[in-house]
């Protein structure tokens, strides 16, 4: 049973929607005691625009779409699937007062912060992000998660993704030096086989690793080798023999190649692509994760964060806007991968992210939808419950004013209208 099978499933007795049978024959919402039917709306499906047709979920699965379309009241709205972001992470303080990024997760215990993790992804799922892949998560957002998949919190769908970095990495330099309570490194090809069984022990559904420094980490360089190839080489043949997929953060021309050569499934940042990488990218498929939107805030003095971190940001930038325009008419294969977390990327400028790719890789409207959908979700193994509206798939879908995938300027949070997210109403309220 799915967890959004165990949700309360929407009532007959919303006034919003009608509950006697003469204002259903009016309306074009329409509910029975186990079902609900949106018509007369037009619909992408994460891929194609279908016109217009009606909708038709039970809990959180999608039972119809089909051409049953009723009359045409909600000609100004669209549905197309929940968003899916393939970089997040959710550890970070969530509520309205301001907290210092890097001291707040290590003076705030596990127990307190499991409920920031809950609180940013039900922000995201309410933003319309349904589908999030947290990529530095322990067994914090692997609760959370499990508690989501249970329904003991409606919430997204939440995978999660453990780290295996070495000491002195990007990973561990979030930590300052000297503070002795850190998460766990590995530092030997065994070493790293041990924290890949670790984390598959606690229900990961992948590992991130690093081919280069990065940019927040602190006191670190973008360009130092992480790990050594044969520390690499173990931990993707443990990860995929367990049948994890291994994502490797990269700030790097070096790194990117590290990550092709050694196997990947996919590559965050992405700084340092060049052509001759090009061919290996478009021949194995391999999503790239750009996060743009938080590396020209931290470039461009928006955010709260130290001088180096600034300057590294701004070598990122202009070596990424270099790169990417021309990988992304090649045919690259870039995906909504952001690196939100709620406060320095707040959960819901995904939007924005998407209207940045647009923009940076030179595509249509909806070229960008289906990078931040169908092939986002086929990014992280979804493919078959999410990231499409069709039937048999999960009842993640948005109800927007406009149609984003011929106009991607509509695609913004203050045009949505509802969001339902497993099968239940994550925000707003369905038309009327």
């Amino acid at each position: 049973m799915t967890g959004g099978a165990l949700l309360p499933r929407p009532r007959l007795t919303d006034r919003r929607i009608g509950s006697t049978a003469r204002r259903r024959r009016r309306t074009t919402v329409i509910t029975t005691q186990d079902s609900v039917r949106i018509g007369g709306i037009a619909i992408w499906d994460g891929r194609t625009a279908l016109g217009t047709r009606t909708l038709a979920w039970e809990g959180d699965r999608i039972t119809a779409v089909d051409d049953s379309a009723g009359d045409t009241s909600l000609s100004e709205y669209s549905i197309i699937p929940g968003l899916v972001d393939t970089h997040v992470h959710l550890g970070a303080y969530a509520g309205s007062a301001r907290a210092d990024f890097a001291s707040w997760p290590l003076i705030t215990p596990p127990e307190e912060r499991s409920l920031h993790v809950a609180a940013n992804a039900r922000r995201a799922a309410a933003a319309g992000i349904t589908t999030l892949r947290d990529l530095a998560g322990d067994e914090i957002q692997l609760a959370a998660a499990r508690a989501f998949d249970a329904g003991l919190l409606p919430g997204p769908r939440l995978l999660v993704h453990g780290q295996v970095g070495m000491t002195a990495g990007h990973g561990d330099l979030f930590i300052p030096p000297h503070y002795k309570i850190r998460g766990p490194v590995a530092d030997s090809p065994d070493e790293c086989r041990k924290l890949v069984r670790h984390w598959a022990r606690e229900g990961a559904t992948g590992v991130k690793i690093y081919t280069s420094g990065g940019v927040l980490s602190i006191g670190d360089k973008v360009g130092w080798r992480n790990q050594t190839l044969d520390e690499i080489r173990t931990t993707i043949d443990e990860a995929h023999a367990l049948g994890m997929l291994v994502a490797a953060h990269t700030h790097s021309t070096e790194g990117v190649q590290i990550a092709l050569d050694e196997g990947v499934d996919s590559i965050e940042h992405g700084t340092g692509i060049v052509p001759s990488q090009w061919e290996a990218l478009l021949a194995r498929n391999i999503s790239i994760a750009p996060t743009l939107l938080i590396n020209d805030l931290i470039a461009e003095g928006k955010l709260p964060v130290s001088v180096e971190a600034q300057e590294k940001a701004k070598t990122v930038v202009a070596e990424r806007d270099a790169e990417f325009t021309e990988a992304g008419r090649a045919g690259v294969r870039f995906v909504l991968g952001t690196d939100a977390n709620g406060s320095m990327v707040r959960f819901g400028d995904q939007h924005q992210e998407i209207r940045m790719m647009a923009e940076k890789f030179d595509w249509t409207p909806e070229r960008a939808l289906i990078a931040a959908t169908s092939d986002a979700a086929a990014a992280v193994g979804m493919e078959k419950k999410v990231g499409t509206l069709a039937e048999g798939f999960g009842a993640d879908f948005i109800v927007i004013k406009g149609r984003p995938w011929e106009d991607i300027e509509s695609l913004r949070v203050e045009n949505l209208v509802a969001v339902v997210s497993r099968g239940v109403l994550a925000a707003g309220s369905l038309p009327d």
